[in-house]
């Protein structure tokens, strides 16, 4: 089984895969706030997908490529770490 995702850790991989800074504490207080409205676009998520599923030795995907949002995005990763599937 491996660790869940954190909002630390996604903040991290948007960095270093795409080049946004954001503040993990903004990605975890603000539910509804899209990838989009961060400044992460389509190519930047496959990107932090890659490297997560890298990290982790877990596929993520399919689907985690078209969350919206991070909460989304962070629930749909943590079912699938969690679960080892």
């Amino acid at each position: 089984m491996n660790e869940a995702l954190t909002f630390d850790e996604l903040a991290s991989l948007m960095k270093s895969c795409a080049g946004v800074a954001v503040d993990p504490g903004e990605l975890e207080s603000r539910p509804t706030a899209t990838f989009e409205e961060f400044g992460l676009d389509s190519l930047g998520l496959l990107g932090v997908v890659a490297a997560l599923e890298n990290r982790h030795g877990t596929p993520i995907g399919p689907g985690a490529e078209s969350c919206k949002t991070p909460h989304e995005f962070v629930a749909l990763a943590n079912d699938r770490l969690t679960s080892g599937v």
